[in-house]
């Protein structure tokens, strides 16, 4: 049976005057899904999942393990495993797209009014959309309906500042619950690794765009074996005023919006004009 709804008590009449944004017109509190692509036991979820829980209900379902890189993707040829780590805090030895599909239609007994995926340890930007497996999970939660972001500490190390991340979601949660996101739309968000003081005010930003000189490293193993590692290489970006790397580069978070048709339309006059007939 569903566990009955986390339900404010009813406010005296001087503490209307201080009423939470986060609850509804019944008193209800947010209820909210967090997960990431660098395991459970990072430190990013930990410190965003603690944040948030300023706001309302949190639920956290992750990996048990790190999947950075995995993208999009959904384990459909063997069966998946969640084990409860504590209340409402499940590991599941999957994708961060399964703890999404997991948490919503089978583990929670609720539905999320928002999915926050992070905060991943190092930056999602650019073409990293396309790999990662944070900017995934909340792609997956809109194709489902609901309001979500994913958030990053650009970082080349392990990172300092997630508490300046996590400050962040939770404001921007906030606000996404109050205003409610453009349909089909999701947001990519990139943090400096500053002190929150130091950090310059948020922008919308575009998507910026980098080059990878690919590296395959080939080796031989004890058997004389072949096996291989795919390396980042070099990466090259490139300049957009406006782009995502643009201003995380001078201080700024960056929040750009995502949308999950990925139709090039200016293309589809030009494609028209080819004899496919």
């Amino acid at each position: 049976m569903p566990f009955p709804p986390t339900v404010a008590p009813e406010p005296t009449k001087s503490q209307n005057l201080f009423r939470p944004k986060f609850l509804d017109k019944q008193g209800v509190l947010m209820k909210i899904l967090v997960t990431n692509d660098d395991g459970i036991h990072a430190k990013g979820i930990v410190v965003l999942a603690e944040e948030l829980r300023k706001l309302g209900e949190v639920a956290v379902i992750a990996p048990d393990r790190e999947r950075s890189a995995v993208g999009h993707g959904l384990t459909l040829h063997h069966p998946l495993r969640a084990i409860e780590l504590g209340p409402m805090i499940f590991a599941v030895d999957g994708t961060p797209t399964d703890c999404v599909n997991l948490g919503i239609h089978s583990l929670l007994p609720f539905r999320p009014d928002i999915v926050v995926s992070g905060i991943n340890r190092g930056g999602n930007l650019g073409d990293d959309v396309t790999y990662s497996g944070t900017v995934s999970a909340a792609m997956e939660a809109t194709l489902m309906g609901i309001p979500s972001f994913a958030i990053s500490l650009v970082t080349d190390g392990s990172g300092v500042h997630y508490s300046s991340a996590a400050k962040f979601a939770c404001r921007l949660a906030e606000i996404i619950f109050e205003r409610q996101l453009p349909p089909d739309t999701f947001l990519n968000i990139n943090v400096p690794d500053l002190n929150y003081s130091e950090i310059l005010p948020a922008m919308i930003t575009s998507q910026g765009k980098r080059r990878y000189e690919g590296l395959i490293i080939d080796k031989i193993d004890p058997r004389g074996r072949k096996y291989y590692w795919i390396g980042s290489g070099v990466q090259n970006l490139q300049y957009i005023p406006g782009s995502d790397f643009d201003v995380v580069g001078r201080g700024h978070i960056s929040v750009t919006p995502l949308h999950i048709d990925l139709t090039n339309y200016s293309s589809m006059e030009e494609l028209k004009s080819w004899n496919l007939a």
